[in-house]
């Protein structure tokens, strides 16, 4: 009988997806795949799987920078706000990334 399939219906939010369709169309996988392969995995783990957690709270920049490290950042991002014709601005990606790239 492992031939035979049954249909489920599900309600999930519009927006919710149209991301995930336009995230799986790029991998080259369906949305029936995706959950056929994730009910597959299901059931030869006997879990769910991938994590169900609650997200940590982001901890504050602080956590992460010194007060002279932000304090730094903040003004050079003011000077640059004041002063944007001394830097350079990309409309291409492609432009962007050889700007990155490059040893100049």
């Amino acid at each position: 009988m492992a031939g035979l399939t049954t249909a489920i219906s599900i309600q999930i939010d519009k927006e919710d997806k149209e991301k995930a369709t336009e995230i799986l169309q790029k991998l080259g996988v369906s949305m029936s795949g995706l959950i056929n392969m994730t009910i597959k995995q299901l059931i030869m783990r006997k879990s769910i799987p991938f994590e169900v957690a609650i997200p940590k709270e982001e901890q504050e920049l602080s956590h992460y920078f010194t007060e002279e490290e932000l304090d730094r950042t903040a003004k050079e991002l003011a000077y640059m706000e004041k002063h944007p014709e001394k830097y350079n601005s990309y409309n291409n990606i492609g432009k962007l990334k050889e700007a990155l790239l490059s040893d100049d």
